[in-house]
């Protein structure tokens, strides 16, 4: 990681979401449980280099195109970007009623 990597911080909502969906998933299937939460994590951390790679998150209202999203296992992961940090902000099921934020 280079000198000047951006740092990537979770939000506490959204920290505690993520270890919810890890234990749910560990009930049926501790591999799967494991698979998904190193992919996750493995995608957040390399946001730290490229942070535009994902689209404009389309469920944030008034968005100027630092909030974003990626998709994972039918998880969506909404993340800002500031410049300086990138913050995850929240992460769901893509079959949950959409949040507007």
């Amino acid at each position: 990681m280079a000198d000047n990597a951006l740092l990537v911080k979770w939000d506490k909502p959204a920290f505690i979401a993520f270890q919810k969906i890890y234990d749910h998933i560990r009930k049926d299937s501790p591999i799967n449980a494991e698979k998904v939460k190193q992919e996750i994590l493995a995608i957040t951390k390399s946001l730290a280099d490229y942070p535009e790679r994902y689209p404009p998150d389309k469920f944030k209202t008034n968005n100027t195109g630092n909030y974003r999203a990626f998709e994972k296992y039918s998880y969506r992961v909404a993340y800002v970007y500031n410049g300086s940090e990138i913050r995850i902000l929240r992460i769901r099921h893509v079959k949950q009623e959409p949040l507007r934020y």
